[in-house]
């Protein structure tokens, strides 16, 4: 069994649209259309967001 690393990132797709909604392990929420800028957001700590703790 591995050990947990503690980051999280999740995309999830909004069906309907071209809409993706990302997760930061920090907490903080983002929506794009493009997954390349989601990556570079979620990515790009500390700019561009900050924890919600």
């Amino acid at each position: 069994m591995t050990a947990p690393t503690g980051e999280i990132y999740r995309i999830d797709w909004v069906p309907g649209t071209d809409v993706l909604h990302g997760t930061c392990h920090c907490g903080a929420e983002h929506t794009a259309e493009d997954p390349v800028a989601m990556w570079e957001w979620m990515l790009g700590h500390p700019e561009g967001h900050a924890s919600h703790g």
